[in-house]
């Protein structure tokens, strides 16, 4: 009797203990839009947001970072980014786009994280940068909360590359190859 209520205790927490987005290898991302800030859009120096869309990361090959709204999901993509950078992939074939969940900041950092995401912009004007304040691409797509995603797109929005988490070195140059195969 004791197994039989261990086995269920077990059965019981699984769902908890693995988690799996609903992001399919070569089909298309679940359509999502975000309408509550939105992409950030850099005007001489000034920034404004506009509603954005899933629907246009079609016509480049893209590396999606949708990451939470903390510094600890930020720094799991460091060297993807550095990557990126070195990379210099042309423009007119390939974009960046980096989906922030506001949603998902430590609680009293929600401006901060809006902050960085305008200086960042500023920083990088030719980066798609989505500020996602209540949290519809994580929803949408089922990522996990506090982390990150990285997620590589041929130029009609086909998911070559899915991983949450931080990147090995072997995954890294993975998404570097998958990105140069596909401009």
């Amino acid at each position: 009797m004791y197994k039989k209520l261990l086995a269920i205790a077990f059965i019981a927490i699984i769902p908890t203990l693995v988690h799996a987005n609903n992001l399919k290898m070569d089909t298309t991302l679940p359509a999502v839009t975000v309408t509550n800030k939105g992409e950030l859009i850099l005007n001489n120096n000034s920034i404004t947001y506009q509603p954005w869309s899933s629907a246009k990361l079609v016509g480049k090959t893209h590396i999606i970072m949708a990451i939470a709204g903390r510094a600890s999901a930020k720094e799991i993509n460091a060297k993807l980014v550095n990557a990126i950078s070195t990379a210099k992939f042309p423009q007119q074939k390939y974009q960046t786009t980096t989906i922030i969940n506001q949603d998902d900041a430590i609680w009293g950092t929600s401006s901060f994280v809006k902050s960085a995401a305008e200086e960042s912009k500023k920083q990088y004007p030719w980066s798609s940068i989505v500020l996602d304040s209540n949290g519809n691409v994580q929803k949408s797509w089922d990522l996990k909360k506090e982390s990150s995603a990285i997620i590589v797109l041929d130029k009609n929005a086909k998911i070559l590359f899915i991983h949450e988490g931080a990147l090995n070195q072997q995954q890294l140059q993975q998404v570097i190859a998958l990105v140069k195969k596909n401009i």
